[in-house]
């Protein structure tokens, strides 16, 4: 089935949408740096992303109904306007562009939708807007009129859907704010994602049920110790129950059933097999250099080894202070990785970072989670088979 990418990044998203059986027709990314990463694995030859129509440019000057029919329109576009560290302009900032993935789905009509973005999108102070960006996808050939506000347009798509209104495309839609944890990924990452069908289809969906849980992680630590002895962490190296988490054991161990579902999964199941980085990286495994520096702060301290990983970040200028770090149990941290991040991360090894530490951890930040995207992408896949 013809997927086509936008605001692809790294590739995470594109990469999970591959994996679950789509063929993507264009992938789009104006960061120069992030297309030179997905260049260099295409030179690399590595699959599916050698067959990647990349465009290096500037979405808003694309002409989406050269790609024909599609099937998924998918991409995250820069979230840089809704997130919690950033400067919380919204509509208002310049790199909020919606617009444009709306305009993707209007001019392509594909039979389904899928986009994430971070969970501040549903902030109270965004409550508005985002029944904005609903509507839209949901009438997309309602198009914004030049010099239209974007409140005089919620007004007519509002009006529009109240009296039900059934001319043109539309589509059906749900979201759902996803922590990435709980499908496998080692990283507890809150996305929302939108999914949408379009109408004429009459295909019923919903979001895949969750497969790992902290229920299953707490049990294999604290009453069957099945974790500790999987890594082989002698009874001494082993963490202390939390405080906080007694009740929640207490009950654990007073149920019949231990959880059904897999565990979560930590940072030390992400890094295994990976030895201790050096600056020099002596071992010779792409992407896993140490950036030395790394300094803890107050709320701000790292990942533990035995916890998933706290979501990475991404900076306008760099890694924010204190983020993206593994915390040792003696209180020390370091920098991850750029391939301990991938890993968080769910890239295979075989995925190569391009450019600076700096640059490479930006990528990794904004990246949706491989296995995450897959698992949704496939869900998508078989409603539309």
């Amino acid at each position: 089935m013809k997927a086509v990418e936008l605001f692809a990044g790294a590739g995470g998203l594109a990469l999970g949408t591959a994996h679950s059986g789509f063929s993507h027709h264009a992938v789009l990314e104006w960061n120069h740096d992030a297309c030179q990463t997905i260049r260099a694995n295409q030179n690399r030859g590595l699959a599916p992303v050698n067959l990647w129509p990349l465009h290096e440019v500037d979405v808003n000057h694309f002409d989406f109904k050269s790609l024909g029919k599609v099937d998924l329109i998918s991409g995250g576009p820069p979230c840089q306007p809704f997130s919690v560290g950033g400067k919380h302009k919204g509509p208002s900032d310049n790199r909020n562009l919606f617009h444009e993935l709306v305009r993707a789905v209007r001019e392509t009509r594909p039979k389904a939708i899928l986009i994430e973005n971070v969970r501040g999108l549903l902030r109270p102070a965004f409550t508005s807007f985002f029944e904005y960006i609903l509507l839209q996808l949901r009438f997309p050939e309602l198009a914004k009129h030049d010099g239209e506000e974007w409140k005089s347009h919620l007004n007519r798509l509002e009006k529009h859907q109240t009296r039900g209104g059934k001319s043109g495309v539309s589509y059906n839609l749900v979201f759902q704010c996803l922590n990435a944890a709980d499908y496998g990924v080692p990283q507890k990452r809150h996305r929302v994602f939108i999914v949408g069908f379009r109408s004429d289809l009459h295909i019923s969906w919903s979001f895949p049920i969750p497969t790992h849980s902290q229920d299953a992680l707490l049990y294999a630590k604290y009453i069957s110790g099945d974790y500790w002895d999987e890594h082989k962490v002698p009874t001494n190296k082993r963490v202390n129950m939390p405080v906080n988490l007694e009740g929640k054991i207490k009950r654990l161990k007073s149920s019949i059933f231990p959880p059904t579902e897999s565990r979560w999964l930590t940072v030390r199941d992400a890094l295994q097999g990976l030895p201790e980085p050096t600056i020099q990286n002596s071992y010779g495994i792409a992407n896993h250099t140490l950036n030395p520096g790394a300094r803890a702060y107050n709320g701000h301290t790292g990942s533990p080894h035995d916890e998933p990983a706290k979501a990475l970040k991404a900076g306008d200028h760099g890694v924010p202070g204190g983020e993206n770090m593994l915390a040792y149990s003696d209180g020390t941290v370091r920098y991850f990785t750029v391939r301990e991040s991938a890993r968080l991360q769910t890239f295979p090894d075989t995925y190569h970072f391009n450019g600076s530490w700096s640059e490479s951890m930006r990528q990794l930040g904004n990246a949706v989670p491989v296995r995450l995207a897959q698992t949704v992408a496939e869900s998508i896949y078989a409603r539309l088979l």
